[in-house]
């Protein structure tokens, strides 16, 4: 295997030259317009729920359904990754997926519009090819902090969305169009967006460095079969998709409501409560890679303990900031909890893919599926303490926090270096020699 074909080392952030780093930014700007397609909606629920007379339930289970199809999406597109490799895959996902978003507009009922919802909730399998094709691509020395940048820089759709769409709402009501036909209109722009990612992946990705699946000696895949049974009898995956679940879950959660917390709560218009919610996505152009980075340095000197620990101490900080922000009685302190429970959860979804592709190097794919899956989960359970007509925003955000907590306790006597009937490894570098020696 030449050079060109290996994982690389090292991160060459403004080198296009070479298939692995063209792979790493056309990766992560793909799963950044995924978030305008997945919640372009979230910003612009002020006025839908007017426009379709939504209730505090119905709005709820909009929210539920908008991650719920994520799960099962998740876990299907592991095992694609996998066996049919992440260039088709990503591209098909892409292509299905614009459908529900081009077609939301003509929702005119809530059952329509939970429906288009569910269907559009499936681009968030997304993330899952996103952490699985960078794996692919880098060494790893460097894996954990390449996953975090990707994902994190993705991850920063969510809050530029909340950002751009009530922008391009508001454009689209200048030019003499409705409220109601403004919001429709709108979701054209993520639609065409993500027909574009799908021609970039599928013209200048490969699989591997070495190439497509289709056109490179698989021997590797073929001495190595994929163990489902190893896999789900592994606590370490069920843990850090708990830790997941937690994390990630709380994101996608708060995209979904942050606005409307402003709005309700604060007295917030809609722009200004998009801007506001934007900057607990913008923080990810930062604190994901942190997580991953320090995650690749603790775990040099300490392997895969020494992440573990620092995973649980991100989930336990993120649960205090969160009973903070639940408890802030003003605009302010609603800010100031929010960016630094924003800064601990997103720094735990770094360190957290910077232990996930170790856990098995065989099944990488499934893993990096099943961990996914869990922050959807989180999603969906956190949807319906938000759609309670009996438990206010703060309530829940309260909730959460403590639930927070507690998995960081958990993540916290986990042994992630294990060896014996779960199937892990006992040192960290065998783990690392696996995966250095093989293509995928």
């Amino acid at each position: 295997m030449n050079n060109n074909a290996k994982p690389l080392e090292k991160i060459k952030m403004f080198d296009l030259s070479t298939v692995q780093m063209r792979t790493f930014h056309i990766t992560w700007l793909t799963f950044f317009m995924c978030f305008f397609g997945w919640f372009g909606i979230a910003p612009l629920m002020p006025t839908i729920r007017e426009d379709l007379g939504l209730t505090k339930g119905q709005i709820g289970n909009t929210i539920i359904a908008a991650v719920s199809a994520t799960i099962i999406a998740r876990l299907l597109i592991g095992r694609l990754c996998d066996t049919w490799g992440p260039r088709k895959t990503y591209t098909t996902l892409l292509l299905v997926c614009s459908i529900p978003v081009f077609l939301v507009g003509l929702s005119h009922t809530y059952e329509t519009f939970l429906l288009f919802r569910l269907a559009i909730g499936v681009i968030g399998a997304s993330f899952v090819i996103t952490q699985y094709h960078t794996s692919v691509m880098f060494a790893p020395n460097i894996k954990g902090t390449a996953n975090a940048i990707t994902g994190g820089w993705g991850n920063l759709g969510g809050g530029i969305t909340n950002m751009v769409m009530p922008v391009i709402f508001a454009v689209i009501v200048g030019f003499g169009y409705t409220n109601s036909e403004a919001w429709r209109l709108a979701m054209i722009v993520p639609g065409t967006l993500l027909l574009l990612c799908a021609f970039l992946y599928y013209k200048f990705t490969t699989d591997t460095p070495a190439g497509n699946f289709e056109d490179i000696n698989r021997e590797i895949k073929i001495k190595e079969k994929p163990n489902l049974k190893e896999v789900l009898t592994d606590w370490r995956v069920w843990a850090l998709a708990m830790a997941y679940a937690l994390s990630f879950g709380m994101e996608i959660t708060f995209d979904n409501v942050a606005a409307l917390h402003f709005v309700d709560n604060f007295g917030v218009d809609q722009k200004n409560a998009g801007f506001l919610a934007g900057l607990f996505g913008f923080m990810n152009i930062f604190a994901r890679a942190l997580g991953g980075i320090f995650a690749d340095k603790i775990g040099k000197k300490k392997g895969l303990s020494g992440k573990g620990w620092l995973l649980a101490i991100f989930l336990v900080v993120e649960g205090l900031g969160l009973v903070w922000f639940a408890n802030s009685s003003s605009l302010v302190f609603a800010i100031s909890s929010m960016l630094f429970f924003a800064l601990f959860l997103k720094m735990a979804n770094g360190a957290n893919y910077a232990l996930t592709p170790f856990i098995n190097s065989k099944n990488v794919g499934l893993v990096a599926g099943i961990v996914g899956a869990g922050g959807n989960i989180g999603g969906m359970a956190m949807g319906f303490l938000f759609k309670s007509e009996n438990i206010s925003y703060g309530e829940a955000f309260q909730y959460i926090g403590f639930f927070a907590i507690g998995v960081g306790l958990v993540i916290a006597i986990t042994k992630f270096e294990v060896k014996g009937f779960f199937n892990g490894f006992l040192k960290n570098e065998i783990a690392e020699t696996k995966l250095k020696e093989a293509v995928i």
